[in-house]
């Protein structure tokens, strides 16, 4: 007997979805929803085929990884199908959909007021931010998670600029995962995406990089790479249950791939895989799983 359709529900949007208070185009948004769903049941199903065959750890490994790479491509194929971005920033390219992480140099994320995220905001040349405008729900979780972020600053690196999480494996062992910038380091970062933007000859004019800059920045490709490959065999492994599930999702969120859209692949394949294997003890997907991951620390990020 063929198993029921994931719904939508299981996928609530993301605030970073949300950059406007029209409720129109706020609904537009949620909408991505139900072709989460859609691409998270064809996951489980074509997963579930080839685990029927699997043999060993390595085939199911195998068999997962077939599936992620599936996923990525349909995110790419959404992309594709999309028309554009919301909100203020720079043109929509769907390439950066296919683009790996590890070619095109680290993702820097910012955090904290984010200007260009207020609904109604204008550009401030003299100071580089957007002024005015009111919260929408993509500004308000950034504002949060930079206020969370400058509280970790305080309590474990008062006296730096870069915060460095690192992640411990099942088996002891640490692998540095990504890290948040601030002062100095967070200006560098600011230089360099201006730089890159440049390189892709897309204008800098409106690149939100002044007032006090904070970033997440994605691990080191090696780095990133072997948190996948430990994901993956953690969520292959005999005896799966809930608590290694959020270790695995914690892992993949770590360790994006290209460099846009890896959130939306990382919510699929991990919904559908937590359906197939733990069923009704899956747990349920935060609405800011990737900022809860970038931000709070592992133990504070994988509690049930």
């Amino acid at each position: 007997m063929p198993a029921s359709a994931i719904t939508f529900d299981r996928f609530p949007t993301s605030p970073l979805a949300l950059r406007t208070n029209n409720p129109a185009d706020q609904a537009r948004r949620r909408t991505f929803s139900c072709q989460m769903a859609r691409a998270a049941t064809t996951a489980r199903d074509h997963l579930a085929d080839l685990l029927a065959t699997t043999t060993g750890t390595e085939d199911r490994v195998a068999a997962l990884t077939a599936v992620h790479t599936s996923v990525t491509d349909w995110r790419y194929q959404a992309a594709a199908r999309a028309t554009g971005r919301l909100g203020q920033g720079i043109a929509y390219d769907t390439e950066r959909f296919r683009t790996p992480i590890a070619a095109a140099g680290t993702n820097y994320d910012r955090l904290g007021p984010v200007g260009r995220l207020r609904d109604g905001s204008t550009w401030h040349p003299a100071t580089r931010t957007y002024r005015g405008g009111d919260d929408t729900p993509a500004s308000r979780a950034l504002a949060h998670y930079g206020s969370v972020a400058q509280r970790r600053f305080a309590r474990e690196a008062p006296t730096a600029d870069i915060l460095q999480n690192w992640v411990t494996l099942p088996d002891g062992r640490t692998i540095a995962g990504n890290r948040i910038l601030r002062g100095q380091a967070a200006r560098q970062a600011a230089t360099e995406l201006t730089a890159r933007i440049a390189a892709r000859s897309l204008s800098t004019t409106h690149v939100e990089t002044g007032g006090h800059p904070l970033y997440t920045a994605t691990p080191d490709p090696a780095d990133a790479t072997l948190l996948r490959t430990e994901a993956l065999r953690i969520l292959a492994g005999p005896g799966l249950t809930p608590q290694l599930f959020l270790t695995a999702r914690y892992l993949l969120v770590q360790a994006p791939v290209m460099k846009k859209g890896s959130d939306a692949v990382t919510r699929v394949f991990t919904v559908a895989v937590a359906d197939l294997l733990l069923g009704t003890d899956a747990p349920a997907l935060p609405t800011d799983m990737d900022l809860r991951c970038y931000v709070l620390g592992q133990p504070a990020a994988t509690r049930p």
